[in-house]
Parts: C-alpha cells; structure tokens; sequence
C-alpha cells in the first residue's frame, strides 16, 4: 500500500471525506460509461450505490474503533453484497428475442457497491485499480464480444406446417443457405376450428446472423408449399 496514503485510515473528518469523495469518483465513473450507453442504471444509481456501501463500511469501523462496541466489521458490508442483488435483477429484462439484456449493468452495481466498501475501508488504492479495470472492461473489450457475437450467434425459428414431410424441405433450404442447426424441437398441434387437420410446429435453433435468416431463409421457406407461418424469435 502507498504510505502517502496512510492518513485515508484514520477515522478523522479528512479521512472520512477521502474515502466518500473516492467512493463519489469511482461510482461515477462507472456509471457515466453506463450513462453514455443509455442503460437503465447510469450516473447517478452507480453513485449512491457506491457512497451508500462506502457509508456502509464506515459504519462498522465507527461502531468497533469510536463506540466500542463488540460487533463483526464485516457484518454490514455482508448486506450490502447479497442486497445488491435487488437491485441488480430490476436491470435485467428478456425481449422478444428471448435474449436477455442488462446482466453486464447488474454486474456493474454489484461491483460499484464492492468498490464502495473498499473505499469506505480506507483501501484507497484498491478502489482505483478496480474502477480502472471495470471501465477497461466495459469499454475496450465489448468491441472483442461484439466481434465474437456476429461470427457465432444462437437463432431461434418458430415454423408452422401442414404435413410432417415439410420438415425435411426446411432443413434442406438450411443446409443449402449452409446454416448450422444446433436444436430441433418437433409438436403436433390440435386440429384448429376450421378443420384442417393437424398441424406441427418446429422450434429450429440454428447459429447464423439475424440479417441472413431475415433475408434469405424465412422467404425461402414461406414459399414452401404446407408451410403456414414462420418466425423469428
């Protein structure tokens, strides 16, 4: 540790100030990147978060160092982990896609509020590594995932048809468009009102671009003949 940083953990009004000052720095840092991109916890959530968890930590020492009372300095912070949790599942949400989004901003509180109980400990040091690496992470190595996300990419295709011999033309039209089925899931559905028979459907999950299934796949297969709906989820 950096001995210049040694009057941090004192419990005097400077150090006190220091470590919630860090703690306001390292919460909005984070959560500016988070603010940029328009995601549902930003600047100011990212902030109290890490202040509250700072508060949090201070508290404890307070309680041991200044009151004299007997209690695990460890204890308070324990609830700020696990209650963060709360929070962080209100980030998170399933579209239609069936893709879910928010896990990287839930990830992003959990750590703001560790961050926090660092700063709050008088672990100056560690807080500002940490935050550095969080904004290197979100920043410089999303451009990696989204890379490895356009080469492989999971797609899930819902199709309706008449006739059970329809399933081998939509596999055919796959291999011919040369995309890789990863799961196949096969009912047969209730005759509907009208009564027509019975219909299937084919819940298809191929790794492909959504843009190359859009554009080619599902116009091909429409066009066969029995096939009664397709769609993308």
């Amino acid at each position: 540790m950096l001995n210049c940083l040694d009057f941090v953990r004192d419990m005097d009004m400077l150090g006190i100030f220091v470590r919630l000052l860090t703690a306001m720095i390292c919460g909005g840092l984070i959560g500016f990147e988070r603010e940029y991109k328009r995601r549902p916890a930003g600047l100011r959530t990212h902030i109290l978060i890490c202040l509250g968890a700072a508060m949090t930590t201070l508290t404890s020492q307070y309680l041991f160092l200044v009151m004299h009372l007997f209690t695990d300095l460890a204890r308070l912070g324990a609830q700020v982990i696990a209650g963060i949790g709360f929070i962080g599942a209100g980030t998170i949400i399933v579209t239609k896609q069936r893709r879910v989004k928010g896990l990287t901003t839930a990830a992003g509180l959990w750590t703001a509020a560790i961050i926090g109980l660092v700063c709050g400990a008088g672990f100056i040091e560690c807080g500002l590594f940490a935050t550095l690496m969080v904004i290197i992470a979100e920043l410089l190595l999303i451009k990696l995932e989204y890379r490895f996300a356009r080469t492989v990419r999971n797609e899930n295709i819902y199709v309706e048809y008449f006739h059970s011999a329809n399933i081998e033309k939509i596999i055919h039209e796959l291999r011919q468009e040369k995309i890789k089925i990863t799961n196949l899931e096969i009912t047969r559905l209730a005759p509907d009102e009208d009564g027509r028979g019975s219909k299937y459907c084919a819940i298809i999950t191929v790794q492909a671009g959504a843009d190359k299934i859009k554009e080619t796949f599902t116009k091909k297969v429409s066009a066969i003949d029995g096939v009664s709906s397709i769609e993308q989820l």
